[in-house]
């Protein structure tokens, strides 16, 4: 079985590549889009939207998943009211007192709440119903430069000063010492029909940091110790844990393989 799609692989992402230069990109808008229902469902509330888009733009990957401590597979943190009230999770910057760009992030949840208030529920607990976010995606990207699909270019809008995602919440974040990232370099390719991949560290430390890849997605860093595959990074391992779920999606083979597939 594993064989076949090894065969298969080379004529799928030609398939792939037809699909994009036909300009049937991913939807920009639900790209890393998380709906929130391990609870809510129960508790006779809409399930919860979480667009990556918005919060990627405040902060970095490193910040919410290792110092706040989101989990990076679906469903696998158990948000709840309870402690998001405590200041854990989406309570770490939902509290009603931080602010971020000059502006306070509204309170999370709260055990009494007026039937006014049950509108800021809605801003989270937002799934199936119209006109209750605050924020829009056409709306929020019009300041930001988008790529390929007219999907956001995150680079780019990072080496661009458009957004400036924090690194450290008080109180939350544990200071560390900033290690001086390695070159780029090359991952060689053992397909004759890819190019080789440019991996850059620094790009990746700029979100990530280094315990968000090591040792949790990749045990080593001894050059060549770790092997993988792209029918592996399709399975969501490797590279797959990031990309075309957050990250750019595996459609844009370009990104990576920098000469033309």
């Amino acid at each position: 079985m594993v064989r076949k799609v090894f065969t298969l692989l080379p004529l799928l992402l030609c398939l792939q590549a037809m699909f994009v230069t036909a300009g049937n990109f991913p939807d920009p808008q639900s790209f890393g889009l998380v709906i929130l229902k391990n609870y809510s469902p129960r508790a006779g509330v809409a399930p919860v939207i979480f667009d990556h888009w918005l919060h990627r733009s405040l902060f970095t990957c490193r910040l919410c998943h290792l110092d706040v401590g989101f989990a990076m597979e679906a469903g696998e943190t158990k948000i709840n009211a309870a402690l998001n009230m405590q200041g854990v999770y989406c309570g770490a910057c939902h509290d009603g007192k931080k602010t971020i760009g000059g502006k306070t992030i509204f309170a999370a949840c709260a055990e009494q709440f007026s039937e006014e208030e049950v509108k800021r529920c809605a801003r989270c607990h937002s799934w199936k119903k119209q006109g209750v976010r605050e924020i829009t995606f056409d709306a929020f990207t019009k300041k930001l430069p988008v790529g390929l699909g007219k999907n956001i270019d995150w680079e780019k809008a990072g080496e661009e000063g458009v957004i400036k995602p924090l690194d450290f919440l008080e109180g939350i974040s544990v200071q560390y010492d900033t290690l001086q990232a390695q070159q780029d370099f090359s991952i060689a390719s053992e397909a004759d029909w890819a190019s080789d991949v440019i991996f850059s560290h620094k790009k990746h430390a700029l979100w990530n940091g280094c315990a968000l890849c090591h040792p949790g997605i990749y045990a080593s860093t001894k050059a060549g110790t770790v092997k993988y595959s792209m029918l592996q990074i399709f399975e969501g391992e490797s590279c797959g844990v990031c990309h075309d779920k957050v990250a750019f999606s595996l459609f844009f083979c370009q990104k990576c393989h920098r000469n033309p597939v």
